[in-house]
């Protein structure tokens, strides 16, 4: 069993940083993608960031671009998403997910595994 834990959110403000970690258990960490989703309230989930350790490629979507970074710590079985000029629409709660399938996986439907999430609140 599969088990992914999200820390690190917050309050902070326009312009500022947050760090969020997902801790993973239960399965061999740096075979399978590993994602950020994110879900602002009344919308859907969507999709952040990959990493794909099989070839260590990440991939964004375009309004982080530039601002996030999503990186791991396959000793620790430990992802982050390094996010810095926050902005109040980067406001939601942020999941971390573990696909069931290598590279670049941006669907959330592809997404088998999930965290309970991480609030980040951005004040302007």
């Amino acid at each position: 069993q599969v088990q992914l834990v999200e820390s690190g959110g917050g309050l902070v403000q326009a312009g500022g940083s947050l760090r969020l970690s997902c801790a993973a258990s239960g399965r061999t960490f740096s075979m399978y993608a590993m994602g950020w989703f994110r879900q602002a309230p009344g919308k859907e989930r969507e999709f952040v960031a990959v990493i794909s350790w099989s070839g260590g490629t990440t991939y964004y979507t375009d309004s982080v671009k530039g601002r996030f970074t999503i990186s791991g710590d396959n000793a620790k079985n430990t992802m982050y998403l390094q996010m810095n000029s926050l902005k109040p629409e980067d406001t939601a709660v942020y999941y971390c997910a573990q696909s069931d399938r290598v590279g670049v996986v941006t669907s959330l439907l592809r997404y088998k595994y999930w965290g309970q999430g991480t609030q980040v609140t951005v004040s302007s």
